[in-house]
């Protein structure tokens, strides 16, 4: 405790503030013998308090520091106009607020690194966002770099306010010490076991400087490490403490997952598109002179396959017939997707004897029945063929909806085929219909997601087997890609934005052409569309 007058005189100094002030006594100034932040307070208080005060009053606080430590002066007022200063020793209060500040502070810091490591899925956006938060927070730079990809290691590296740069770099990780255990994912050398002067030229960012410390520590990922992540401070700056390493490596957690993460992503968005590109219904195109088109929507606008599928298999000699495939799996999604692919290279081996729809089917039907899957399938085969201007079709169904015969005049016939379903009887009957196409008429091959779509005015009417027949007779002398947009445009109309089956439909026709006469006189000529 302190007591001094309107005059800032000492008029009291307790034993405690002796010890603490050993140059304050009773009598001397306050000014040169206790810190300057505690006399110019004196003298701010003493400014702003009446000259003569009628009752004792605490004024507000200050605080300072006293050699090592941190104190409160708390002033009162006394009715004789000087001013008792009780001192309070608050640096462990301090340094608990002290620490609690940062705490919170690197806890937000976490959260918002989680945020926005886990917002994307990119492994370069990833690596980019690890070195510039890193740069930003923990170091004067960072290198984040990724296990090594044909003897080069990838690396971002980035300086504190500035943007993270890209680079391969042809370099063993033996070069720096802790790196290549860092990348295995192997606990972190501490700061201090690592030579700053050892840091290759590729491991320091361009403009830099001299490297002062460096902390190497892994990215842990999801079973496999998913990099490491290397802070650099400058020379003539503090070192790293314990504290900020133990910070850096909780840091390095959240970003290790959420590039691991962005990793496997890759790789199986890769793994997809190379299983979906089997899976996808191929493009379709004049074959022989004879025009296909075909069209599919899954039965959620998310997926890109499903249960129905078509396939055109050109013939292998000219003047044969090709073979058209469209068929619907029972379900939908992935699972009905991977029977298709199967059913699609089933069929695609059997094309020797394409000749014979019943003994392709009946193969295909004990190939079914012998898997451990419980799924079954409807199918219609149609061969096709080009002679003069007409084209011949042979038409299979196996317990699917028979095909749609549009005539040059809007007739619409459906053709005399039926037969059961593949998959789930021991044995396949079924019964072949023969069909002329004359020169701009077509065959309309379907799924039942076409007309079993529910939708129109009321949301709940079928589209229909004579809605679908009707659209078809509007489409007489309209080539096959014109037809199958026209169905599928119809068919999205009525079903809206409801749920519906997978829809699939392939059109067959007979080109409008002229024949161009043999140059010679003697050889086949050929048809133009």
């Amino acid at each position: 405790m302190l007591v001094a007058d309107g005059q800032g005189i000492l008029v009291l100094v307790n034993e405690v503030a002796g010890l603490l002030f050993p140059q304050a006594r009773a009598g001397a100034p306050i000014s040169g013998t206790v810190p300057a932040w505690l006399s110019e307070a004196h003298a701010r208080h003493l400014a702003s308090t009446p000259a003569r005060p009628s009752a004792a009053g605490a004024g507000a606080l200050v605080q300072g520091p006293v050699c090592d430590r941190s104190y409160e002066a708390h002033p009162t007022v006394r009715g004789d106009g000087t001013v008792v200063w009780w001192l309070v020793d608050d640096t462990d209060h301090r340094l608990a607020r002290e620490a609690l500040r940062m705490e919170r502070k690197r806890t937000a810091f976490l959260g918002e690194a989680s945020n926005v490591l886990l917002s994307s899925l990119n492994l370069e956006r990833c690596m980019d966002v690890t070195a510039q938060m890193a740069a930003e927070h923990l170091a004067d730079a960072a290198v984040v770099i990724a296990p090594s990809r044909r003897r080069e290691l990838p690396l971002v590296a980035c300086l504190r306010s500035g943007m993270p740069v890209a680079s391969q770099v042809a370099a063993h990780p033996d070069a720096v010490p802790g790196l290549a255990e860092a990348l295995q994912g192997f606990p972190p050398v501490p700061s201090r076991w690592i030579d700053p002067a050892t840091a290759p030229a590729w491991l320091v960012p361009e403009g830099f400087g001299t490297v002062g410390s460096i902390v190497i520590t892994p990215l842990p990922g999801h079973g496999v490490p998913a990099g490491a992540l290397v802070l650099l401070r400058r020379a003539g700056g503090s070192g790293f403490t314990d504290g900020e390493e133990v910070f850096a490596r909780l840091f390095a957690a959240r970003a290790g997952a959420a590039m691991s993460a962005a990793r496997l992503y890759a790789e199986q968005a890769s793994i997809s598109e190379t299983l979906m590109r089997d899976l996808l219904p191929p493009s379709l195109h004049q074959v022989s002179g004879v025009e296909y088109a075909g069209g599919y929507r899954p039965s959620a606008d998310h997926e890109r396959i499903g249960g129905d599928f078509y396939d055109v298999h050109p013939a292998a000699v000219a003047g044969e017939a090709s073979l058209v495939v469209l068929g619907d799996v029972c379900g939908k999604g992935l699972e009905a997707a991977v029977l298709t692919g199967k059913i699609r290279n089933s069929l695609h081996a059997l094309l020797p004897m394409a000749d014979d729809h019943q003994r392709m089917l009946s193969l295909l039907n004990s190939a079914l029945l012998n898997t451990h899957n419980a799924r079954f399938a409807t199918l219609v085969l149609a061969s096709a063929v080009r002679e003069g201007a007409a084209v011949k079709l042979r038409l299979t169904s196996a317990g699917h909806p028979a095909p749609l015969i549009l005539r040059a005049d809007g007739t619409v016939e459906e053709a005399a085929t039926h037969g059961t379903l593949v998959g789930a009887l021991p044995a396949v009957t079924t019964e072949t219909a023969e069909v002329t196409l004359a020169p701009g008429e077509t065959c309309v091959l379907y799924t039942d997601g076409i007309t079993e779509a529910r939708g129109g005015p009321l949301g709940g009417a079928m589209f229909g087997d004579s809605r679908l027949q009707r659209v078809l007779a509007q489409c007489a002398g309209m080539p096959a890609e014109a037809v199958v947009e026209r169905v599928q445009m119809l068919a999205s109309e009525w079903v809206g934005g409801g749920r519906h089956d997978d829809m699939a439909v392939v059109a067959i026709s007979a080109p409008r052409s002229n024949h161009l006469t043999a140059v010679d006189g003697h050889t086949r000529g050929r048809f133009t569309a």
